[in-house]
């Protein structure tokens, strides 16, 4: 049977459609585009025109014997397979929160300097937040974002329903990951917290009519405010690496 230059176009479209709703998932939750600031134009716009790129990466695919029934179902499972990986790549937003919330309580800057909304976000947190976010588009995220989505078929092909078997472990061993490096990420704050109460403690000890407060909040603030600025860099790429590290390999292990 002969392939006309109409059904090779309608082919395509579906084609491109269905890569679309995974693409979709994607850009919905990842770092830079996921944000509520940026239009939701500008986001289709992206969605698209990594779509276009995805598309001819692809492997061959079939529509042509394809019923209406399944059609509908591999519209619902490419979706929730484009959630699943925006859920992927949206853990390490979390991660640079994480951190900052950790290095923010033990230094008592949880909230200096919040945002405006119900429960105010720690500085520390919206500093390495957008340094993370800036970094990631000076490294090409974009592109590593299409290598992300074209190896993603070989881990879950057209139109198949994710195994719950693979599925589980990835998201309890990605969420372990999330804390794991966030910790790591605010362990320095952490020491110079630790260090800032057993001095503290100390003096008390010795001089108890001195009010060591007045003294050792002035003292902490400066030292944490010093210490972020001076490792703001290596700690955005650190994340940087491990988050460059799980693009290249999302999953270790094949469901």
């Amino acid at each position: 049977m002969t392939l006309t230059f109409a059904d090779w176009v309608e082919s395509q479209f579906w084609l491109g459609f269905f890569v679309f709703l995974r693409v979709g998932g994607v850009v919905g939750l990842a770092p830079g585009f996921g944000k509520q600031f940026l239009p939701a134009r500008i986001r289709l716009v992206i969605a698209v025109l990594l779509t276009v790129l995805v598309v001819p990466l692809t492997p061959e695919i079939t529509l042509d014997t394809l019923g209406v029934s399944q059609l509908f179902s591999i519209f619902f499972i490419e979706m929730a397979i484009g959630l699943l990986l925006g859920i992927g790549v949206r853990a390490f937003v979390f991660t640079l929160h994480i951190a900052g919330s950790i290095a923010a309580q033990a230094t008592s800057l949880a909230q200096l300097a919040g945002s405006n909304v119900t429960e105010p976000a720690p500085a520390v947190g919206q500093v390495l937040v957008i340094s993370g976010l800036a970094l990631a588009m000076i490294m090409r995220l974009p592109e590593h974002l299409v290598v992300y989505l074209v190896k993603s078929y070989a881990i879950f092909p057209f139109g198949a329903l994710p195994l719950t078997e693979g599925v589980v472990p990835w998201g309890i061993r990605g969420l372990a990951s999330a804390f794991s490096l966030g910790f790591q990420l605010a362990a320095p704050f952490v020491a110079i917290s630790l260090l800032y109460n057993l001095t503290l403690g100390v003096i008390n000890r010795a001089m108890p009519q001195l009010m060591v407060v007045f003294i050792g909040a002035p003292a902490i603030t400066a030292s944490s405010l010093i210490l972020l600025a001076l490792l703001a860099s290596v700690m955005t790429m650190v994340w940087w690496q491990a988050f460059e590290a799980y693009l290249m390999a999302p999953f270790p292990v094949q469901p």
